[in-house]
């Protein structure tokens, strides 16, 4: 095998590189806050105004050699690990010396052949503050006008990172090339390259020729550094002008109104990298791959879910792409890849683009969805009348707000405030400053502790917790105990007496749905669905309606639930609760013993529920058909039903479910399910005592089954009736570029993968990865992979979506499909409650236009997306408090992806992803990585603990199996994964 480019480290021997880090920091911290005057802006003016002079002549050729080197290291990369302090190399990815500089306004930029020692830092430093002191008047007043301009100078520091720290990052060139470079180390600018959690890359970049787009020379690169102008630039005597915008200006509506209709310009929703910030993506209007916007620049202050529009920039703003592509991928449609020779044809134009990579800009945000607020924690900026707010989401901006808004003695003792957690709300971004303005709304508490991050994670995504108001409250019956009116049981069929009961998780208690079997005398069943009547509480336009709507879904995170609507309706007056007399809608089918439907009829019923049984219950009777239960082996039930009738109701509906479920499959229907997580609570603290992988069970797939077909049912019946007013469900096909992708990534694996279909992709995945006991994680894997192709289902009007074709269900592989079955919990099934009603002529007309129904389906999936957001943020946030409280754990894992120099594994145990970066294994000689058409693998090269011996290697590739460790870290909420050392190898 060809040898491949090194990057070489530039470390410290292991006593020293801690306390190396420690006194650049303070030497930075001490040489800036003395150099804060005119003086020192004066000679980075000077500076900056040197750099576009110089640079300028050179850009085109050194920008070449950029992207020559780059492209060498796309398919094969090594490095070595020799020098790595085992403490620090955990916090100094790929081999880069991170320099801690909050309070600096300037940058350091090397040439990328030349190398820069980290013992040299701080003496570079001293050298360019010193010449600072060069005997340059500038007017006196210029140290006294910091006010609210200030806001916009802080720094220079574009988006959040973990430490506020400035990252120095350096390529090593050889040493013949370091020599010839050294004059021109004072004259750069380094420019920090984001790497999320994997930290920063080596990448040197010569000064205003860098890869990056948004570097496009140095005058622009001295503007984002928001440097001083000189007096001559800023056009007025001693005071500061106007400075260059770091962000276009955006367009008018009229100019993107006639663009989107040509086809020049496209929209979408905007999605972030939580791992590399500086990269994000917007899906193509034909759905069949993703837009690559590059940098901070490109998205023009737009934020992670900002519906966006967006237009391709000038082929000279391209750049090559990095070594990897990495891909994420949730049931929202977090997928995160980027393009490669990809084909975007655009009707209004005929655009049609074939290059490696196109690059976006955004030229407008079309909606705000983002809330612009954050949780994060308070920097003192000494000499400020501000202080900065840094985001503990790094796709977020820092932000500078008023030290009004700090705490009274956070000026005196702003050390008091470090691991206090705070909510800031954005209110304003200029276009001259990286940095955004806001204003402080709330202190959470201290860091890591659950109710404060649960709060922060809360507002975050604008999910309303407050209690319900007076108003809302009023619209509730007031006379309780409340009983059904007479008049009302009148107007709907009675089923109190048939054998209905509700299953449930065991902790459930808005139970809002039941289900009910009896055979009939020619071997048929009557199966009915039954679920809670809230549309009859719920009065169109009322307040309470209204409150509803705008919260349009119920927030479940691990120790609470966020309800939809007061605790009244969700948890007694709406609730199937046991023994109780409760307003429904059902759907009743006469179906066959195979399943299918003989007969169907929807309407307005009353329903009392015999028993609450939960889905362990259910499962208990499904596993033992035999059995006799006592009443004491579940709970109460009604007298007017014997156990052993529920039992056979049970089983029948089991036996129905088999058949039903096994016709969808066949059918072609596809499910991608991923494991949950979930915990045991200390009953006082709530406090995580314990997790464990949910186990789905025949139980849940008998409910799953019959809210499907009720679902089903449900969708034809009101799309009959209203073919324009219908809120439907859709879920469009996969982005075809990915799914080629992943049909070759199969093949060079050797995994028999049908990506036709939906029904092909579910036989592979359940058929083709063998039968022994690591099949099912294979299967976790594939899933994983497979799943990043996946698009987001989404509710619609189908009135603003034409095209019938388009409403397909391509998991279901369904036509048509609702939402019917949870209205405690989901406004969108209140909708189609009332729709149904009027369709069956049991309820009022409905009064809502197509363009009403459309703008509630849009913010209903706004919603369903946040809440699915939060509740995957709450389950982190306890599995990381799990790790602390009872880590370090071991649990074997499977390799589900890998990178340059860091690979993700599915730790099986608990269910968990998590990457592990190779700069983080103590006893580590070297990394191999290599990419074998779409096939990544790696080589991990073990130091032996018998110097004497060779070094040991390890060969990691998708389905590798290892032993991890899980631990906590440092920072609050925090936790890594590390590979154990191989026992062989120590």
């Amino acid at each position: 095998m060809a040898s491949s480019p090194k990057v070489k480290r530039t470390t410290k021997p292991r006593d020293g590189a801690q306390n190396l880090l420690r006194s650049q920091k303070d030497a930075y911290a001490r040489l800036l806050n003395q150099h804060q005057n005119g003086k020192f802006r004066s000679y980075l003016q000077e500076l900056a105004k040197q750099q576009v002079e110089e640079s300028m002549s050179t850009s085109v050729s050194r920008s070449v050699n950029v992207v020559s080197r780059r492209k060498k290291g796309n398919s094969e990369s090594s490095y070595s690990v020799d020098s790595l302090s085992s403490q620090q190399s955990r916090q100094m990815a790929d081999a880069s010396i991170c320099l801690y500089t909050d309070k600096t306004s300037y940058q350091v930029t090397c040439t990328e052949d030349q190398g820069i020692k980290p013992g040299m830092l701080e003496k570079h430093a001293i050298m360019e503050l010193h010449k600072a002191t060069a005997p340059k008047k500038v007017p006196s007043k210029l140290q006294h006008k910091r006010n609210e301009e200030d806001i916009k100078m802080s720094s220079n520091l574009v988006g959040s990172e973990e430490g506020d720290s400035q990252q120095l990052s350096c390529s090593c060139g050889e040493e013949q090339a370091k020599n010839k470079s050294k004059k021109k180390r004072l004259k750069g600018n380094l420019v920090k390259k984001d790497e999320g959690e994997c930290g920063p890359e080596v990448d040197l970049i010569i000064a205003g020729k860098s890869p990056n787009k948004n570097i496009k020379s140095p005058q622009t690169q001295a503007s984002k550094e928001s440097l001083p102008q000189s007096n001559k630039d800023k056009g007025t005597k001693g005071g500061r002008g106007s400075r260059k915008q770091l962000f276009e200006q955006y367009m008018c509506t009229e100019d993107v109104s006639a663009g989107l209709e040509r086809g020049e310009l496209m929209k979408g929703v905007l999605r972030i990298n939580p791992k590399k910030y500086m990269e994000a993506f917007v899906p193509s209007p034909d759905g069949s791959a993703d837009i690559f916007l590059d940098g901070i620049a490109a998205r023009n202050r737009a934020l992670n879910g900002d519906v966006v529009v967006v237009k391709v920039l000038p082929p000279e703003q391209w750049k090559a792409p990095d070594v990897i592509v990495e891909a994420h991928y949730n049931e929202d449609d977090e997928v995160i890849g980027k393009m490669k020779n990809v084909s975007l044809h655009d009707k209004g134009n005929e655009l049609l683009l074939q290059h490696d990579f196109l690059y976006f800009d955004v030229v407008f945000i079309f909606e705000q969805k983002h809330s612009r607020a954050a949780s994060g924690f308070l920097k003192f900026l000494p000499n400020k009348n501000f202080a900065m707010f840094s985001p503990v989401d790094h796709r977020i901006p820092r932000v500078n707000l008023p030290l009004a808004d700090c705490p009274a003695d956070f000026v005196s003792r702003p050390g008091d405030y470090e691991n206090t957690l705070f909510i800031c709300r954005i209110t304003h971004w200029p276009a001259d400053n990286n940095f955004a303005e806001g204003r402080l709304a709330k202190t959470l508490g201290q860091a890591g502790e659950i109710e404060p991050e649960t709060e922060g994670i809360m507002t975050e995504y604008d999910v309303d917790f407050s209690e319900f108001s007076e108003e809302v409250l009023n619209c509730l019956p007031q006379d309780l105990p409340w009983s059904i009116p007479a008049h009302e049981l009148s107007r709907r069929r009675d089923l109190r007496k048939e054998c209905v009961f509700t299953i449930d998780p065991a902790t459930a208690r808005d139970l809002d749905d039941a289900l009910s079997c009896k055979q009939l005398s020619d071997g048929n069943f009557e199966v009915g669905v039954h679920i809670a009547d809230v549309s009859y509480f719920v009065e169109d336009g009322s307040v309470l309606d209204q409150i509803a709507g705008k919260r349009a879904t119920s927030v479940y995170l691990v120790q609470k639930v966020i309800p939809m609507l007061p605790r009244l309706l969700c948890e007694e007056l709406c609730s199937l609760n046991p023994l109780t007399d409760r307003l429904t809608f059902s759907v009743i089918w006469k179906l066959s013993p195979e399943g299918k439907i003989l007969s169907e009829w929807f309407g307005r019923t009353v329903i009392c529920s015999c028993i609450k049984m939960s889905y362990d219950h259910a499962q208990s009777m499904i596993e033992a058909p035999d059995k006799h239960f006592s009443a004491e082996e579940l709970p109460p039930c009604s007298p007017n039903h014997r156990i052993h009738e529920i039992q056979e109701a049970i089983l029948d509906l089991h036996n129905i479910a088999k058949q039903l479920r096994a016709q969808r499959f066949e059918g072609g229907a596809l499910q991608l399910n991923q494991l949950k997580l979930s915990f045991t609570l200390d009953k006082e603290s709530s406090m995580p005592q314990g997790c464990y992988v949910y186990q789905y069970q025949d139980s849940n797939k008998l409910v799953e089954e019959f809210m499907l077909l009720a679902n089903m049912a449900a969708a034809h019946q009101i799309y009959r009736t209203y073919p324009e007013l219908a809120i439907l469900r859709r879920h469009p096909p996969p982005q075809s570029k990915m799914v080629d992708d992943l049909q070759e990534f199969c093949d060079q694996m050797g995994l028999d993968i049908d990506f036709n279909s939906s029904g092909g992709l579910h036989r592979s995945l359940n058929e083709n990865l063998g039968n022994d006991v690591y099949a099912a994680a294979r299967r976790e894997v594939l899933t994983h992979t497979c799943s990043r192709a996946m698009q987001m289902a989404s509710y619609f009007c189908t009135g603003a979506l034409k095209d019938e074709n388009s409403f397909h269900h391509y998991a279901l592989n369904v036509p048509l499909y609702t939402h019917f079955t949870s209205p405690i919990r989901r406004y969108v099934d209140v909708i189609v409650h009332r729709l149904l009603a009027a369709s069956l002529n049991c309820g009022p007309p409905l009064s809502l236009s197509i363009e009403e129904v459309h703008k509630l389906a849009s913010h209903c999936n706004d919603r369903k997306t946040a809440s699915k957001r939060v509740q995957e943020s709450s389950s982190e946030l306890f599995f990381a408090v799990f790790v602390k409280e009872c880590g370090p754990l071991d649990s074997e894992a499977m390799v589900v992806g890998v990178l340059d120099q860091s690979f993700d594994v599915l730790v099986l145990r608990y269910g968990v992803q998590k990457r592990i970066y190779c700069n983080s294994l103590e006893g580590l000689k070297a990394v191999h990585f290599r990419k074998v058409g779409k096939r990544p693998e790696m080589t991990l090269v073990w130091e032996q603990g018998d110097p004497s011996k060779e070094s040991t290697q390890q060969e990691i590739s998708i389905f590798t199996l290892l032993d991890v460790q899980l631990k906590a870290d440092g920072a609050p909420m925090k936790y890594s994964a590390v590979l154990k050392r191989p026992s062989a190898y120590v």
